[in-house]
C-alpha cells in the first residue's frame, strides 16, 4: 500500500448525506473474484444514463471536477453494508481523501462516516477526514466559487489547507493507530507480518495436540 504523508489535489463535492455502500458500488459489481476494475463503476446508478453514457446531471461528472482526487461530501458517508468493495471503487476512481462532517441533530452527534467504512478506508490507503459541519460548508462554498480549487492534506500535521484566494486551514483528528498505518503504508497483511517472529515462535513451540 502506498504510504500517505501529504497529498495535493482538486476537490470535488457531492452534496448528499447518507450515501450508502450500494450507491458507491452497486451489488451487480460484487461478483468479480478480482480486486480490480471497480473505479469506472463507482456511483454507477448516478454516474451513467440508461444507455451507459455519463449523466451530465450527476455532480461528479462536471468538467471542473476532472482529475479530482479529494471528495467532500455530507454526513454518514459509507453507511449500509460493510462491503470493502466500496472503498476499492473510490480508490480506483482516483480518490485519496474523503471529507465528511459530523453534525449535531436534536442533541445528538451524527458521525461523518459509518464505522466500518472508515476502517476500510485506512486499510486501503484513503484518508477519511471528519470535520465540523461549518467547516465542510466552507469547503463546499469555496469549491462552488472557485473552479478547479485544490487542497493540500498533510497527515503528519493533521491539517487540510484549502488553496482559495484567501487560504483556509482546517485541523482534523485521527486515531493514532490509523495515522501510523497510513503514514507507513501498511495494509492488514503488513500489520500481521510485523509479528512474523512471534507467529513463527508460536507455531514452533505450541502443543499441536491441544
Amino acid at each position: 500500500m502506498t504510504p500517505f504523508t501529504k497529498h495535493r489535489g482538486i476537490v470535488a463535492t457531492l452534496s448528499r448525506a447518507n450515501v450508502d455502500t450500494d450507491a458507491i458500488i452497486p451489488k451487480q459489481f460484487l461478483k468479480s473474484i478480482k480486486r480490480t476494475g471497480y473505479g469506472p463503476n463507482a456511483f454507477f446508478d448516478w454516474r451513467y444514463t440508461a444507455d451507459g453514457q455519463p449523466d451530465p446531471k450527476f455532480e461528479l461528472n462536471q468538467d471542473r471536477f476532472a482529475g479530482r482526487s479529494i471528495l467532500a461530501t455530507r454526513n454518514n458517508f459509507g453507511c449500509g453494508s460493510s462491503r470493502e468493495h466500496a472503498v476499492w471503487a473510490l480508490a480506483q476512481d482516483g480518490y485519496r481523501v474523503i471529507i465528511a462532517p459530523w453534525v449535531e441533530r436534536d442533541g445528538k452527534r451524527l458521525p461523518g462516516f459509518a464505522d466500518i467504512f472508515r476502517s476500510n478506508t485506512t486499510k486501503n490507503g484513503i484518508l477519511a477526514i471528519e470535520l465540523p459541519e461549518t467547516d465542510v460548508d466552507t469547503i463546499f462554498a469555496s469549491v462552488a466559487e472557485h473552479h478547479g480549487l485544490e487542497a493540500t492534506v498533510d497527515l503528519t500535521s493533521q491539517q487540510l489547507i484549502l488553496h482559495s484566494p484567501e487560504p483556509a486551514v482546517f485541523h482534523f483528528d485521527i486515531e493514532t493507530s490509523a495515522k501510523d498505518q497510513l503514514l507507513k503504508g501498511l495494509d492488514g497483511i503488513d500489520l500481521t507480518l510485523a509479528h512474523a517472529d512471534a507467529i513463527d515462535r508460536f507455531e514452533r513451540d505450541h502443543e499441536t495436540w491441544l
